[in-house]
């Protein structure tokens, strides 16, 4: 069958389809259910302490300079 043979409503009915498949693939986590490495989760958690207490990281100026891109 081809579009053009569809029904107004068929017609709906597969772009809500679609719509649907689609919104539901990119909600789906990839890392669902994985562990974040030890190593990993503390060096989140002291980059966090550090934030919270006040220090600052790496500006993105710096970084695009570092990238040698215009900021």
């Amino acid at each position: 069958m081809q579009v053009k043979d569809l029904t107004i409503e068929e017609l709906k009915l597969l772009i809500q389809e679609t719509v649907a498949e689609t919104i539901q693939s990119l909600l789906i986590d990839p890392d669902e259910g994985r562990q974040v490495k030890p190593e990993v989760k503390q060096q989140l958690l002291n980059s966090l302490y550090r934030t919270q207490a006040g220090e600052r990281g790496v500006s993105a100026e710096e970084i695009a300079k570092k990238l040698g891109l215009n900021w």
